[in-house]
């Protein structure tokens, strides 16, 4: 007697670990998503490769790009995934607990965001943050991100932006690295002290500089590090003098671990802006974070406007 069978499906877990690393670009991302280790998601996209028979990325360094078969693939089976997260949701009926996701800097995200997460957790526990640290710019809308905070002067094509926090930038030093003399001289400083680079702003010193009347400095031996923990923490080993950028430099300067020598009101021109896509009705729950973080910053905001 002949026996009906269903079609072949690929492996369900392969289909889902390829879905996130093209929402996110890197297994890296894709494996904090999906709670699980980077090499199981890279293990899980070769299985999906080999049972295809083609090459969904190309591998290029820290990220991956979608080949053509992958762009032909993902399109098709991404709004299935869709499909079934809101058939599910549908199903399981509306939860007591609401996620809300968004996506900030690595750097802003531990020094800023991460320490006032206790006063969110206490104002709406109801309410379970998903945090996503990366500095590339996602696709709110196809990735299903509700919020996302990032770094510039805007625009951003489709998304509504919120000034959240206009940046201040300064140097910054361990304590006793400069002389007394060295304080009231900014230019003499500049050439006396190793200066420390942060690659992801590479002018910032020049800038300053410009902006006080000084001669740019000429940044021969300086140390040049990415991003600014990285500037920040080689500062606080007494390697040189670093910019630093509130509200990331914030706690290092109150813990006394750095000190502003020639303060600390310089205005960078440059803000952090709250996003969320343009004509898209945020949910109850997206809202209320929208709000605690517009009112963190105003607190962090008037605390900078007082220091």
């Amino acid at each position: 007697m002949a026996t009906s069978r269903l079609p072949l499906l690929p492996p369900l877990h392969a289909l889902r670990a390829f879905d996130a690393a093209a929402r996110f670009g890197r297994f890296r991302e894709a494996a904090s998503a999906l709670g699980l280790s980077e090499s199981a998601i890279s293990h899980q996209v070769k299985r999906l490769e080999d049972y295809l028979g083609v090459a969904l990325f190309e591998r290029t360094g820290n990220s991956v790009t979608l080949t053509p078969a992958g762009r032909s693939y993902f399109g098709e089976i991404d709004p299935a995934f869709v499909r079934i997260r809101r058939a599910t949701e549908e199903v399981r009926g509306p939860s007591s607990i609401a996620r809300v996701s968004i996506t900030a800097p690595g750097t802003l995200a531990t020094s800023w965001l991460i320490p006032k997460l206790s006063s969110l957790e206490a104002l709406h526990p109801e309410i379970s943050l998903q945090l996503i640290t990366t500095e590339r710019v996602l696709d709110l809308r196809r990735e299903q991100i509700n919020l996302a905070i990032r770094y510039g002067r805007g625009p951003w094509s489709g998304m509504a932006a919120e000034r959240l926090l206009a940046e201040q930038a300064f140097p910054v030093c361990a304590p006793g690295l400069l002389s007394d003399e060295q304080r009231r001289r900014p230019e003499e400083a500049l050439s006396a002290v190793r200066l420390i680079v942060n690659d992801t702003v590479p002018t910032e010193w020049q800038s300053w500089a410009q902006a006080h009347g000084l001669e740019a400095p000429a940044l021969r031996g300086v140390l040049v590090l990415h991003a600014s923990d990285q500037a920040l923490g080689a500062a606080v080993e007494g390697l040189g003098m670093a910019m630093g950028r509130r509200p990331m430099v914030d706690r290092l300067l109150d813990e006394g671990r750095l000190v502003a020598p020639f303060g600390s009101s310089d205005w960078s021109g440059a803000a952090y802006f709250l996003l969320y896509p343009e004509e898209v009705e945020l949910s109850v729950p997206t809202r209320k974070v929208a709000r605690w973080l517009r009112d963190i910053a105003s607190a962090e905001a008037a605390n900078a406007g007082s220091a």
